[in-house]
């Protein structure tokens, strides 16, 4: 029973992290399929590029608690009495890292979705808020002294294992600051062209208003 409960929810994860608003809101309200213009993926930045403002903020906070849930059905693991608490962080990993998967590669989509950035701070927000909230300021600094999302993207995912470091932080597991800097590694792979294009300087800047709909 605990095993099927373990997988249902690994499951459920994967499937909560498929859900690919970007493009059900562009198709829905505005006859567009994101992934057909800008960047090409199905994520919060290339919805503010494609669609403006206001569904871009839309399709960040629903990423943001599309991870945020993935990562927290962990806690019905505890609540039934599947596995003991101290074990909760481990599967609040595994979970959230379906989620993330799901947003990268949603199955309802024929698995191109997004870069999964915003699902990943909802990921860290269930599991250490306070350090995801510097993190947050970290990627606003970067942003606006750089105008590069991606740029702050894998800066902000970078600080998060080693805010960890510290010793304010540090958690009694370690396996979160070993995660943390493997899904630092996935937030690299996944803006892989964005660093060819940083260092080539063909990267576009991000329009910081962004108030207009293009």
């Amino acid at each position: 029973m605990d095993i099927l409960l373990i997988a249902f929810l690994a499951v459920a994860a994967y499937l909560i992290g498929s859900i690919c608003s970007a493009v059900w809101i562009g198709k829905a309200y505005y006859g567009i399929d994101v992934r057909q213009h800008g960047s090409g993926n199905s994520g919060a930045t290339n919805t503010f590029r494609v669609l403006g403002k206001k569904p871009g903020a839309v399709v960040m906070l629903l990423d943001i608690f599309k991870g945020w849930t993935a990562t927290s059905l962990a806690g019905f693991l505890v609540i039934f009495n599947a596995i003991e608490a101290e074990q909760l962080i481990v599967f609040q990993l595994i979970y959230g890292a379906f989620g993330v998967l799901g947003h990268i590669f949603p199955v309802y989509e024929r698995f191109k979705g997004g870069k999964g950035v915003a699902t990943l701070l909802g990921m860290m927000l269930a599991i250490e808020p306070v350090v995801a909230l510097m993190c947050i300021a970290i990627f606003v600094i970067v942003l606006f002294t750089s105008k590069y999302v991606s740029l702050g993207s894998m800066i902000a995912a970078l600080a998060f294992p080693l805010l960890l470091l510290l010793p304010r932080f540090h958690p009694e597991n370690p396996i979160l600051i070993i995660f943390g800097f493997i899904l630092f590694a996935v937030v690299v792979l996944t803006h892989r062209k964005n660093i060819n294009r940083l260092l080539t300087g063909e990267e576009s800047k991000a329009n910081i208003k962004l108030g207009r709909k293009r």
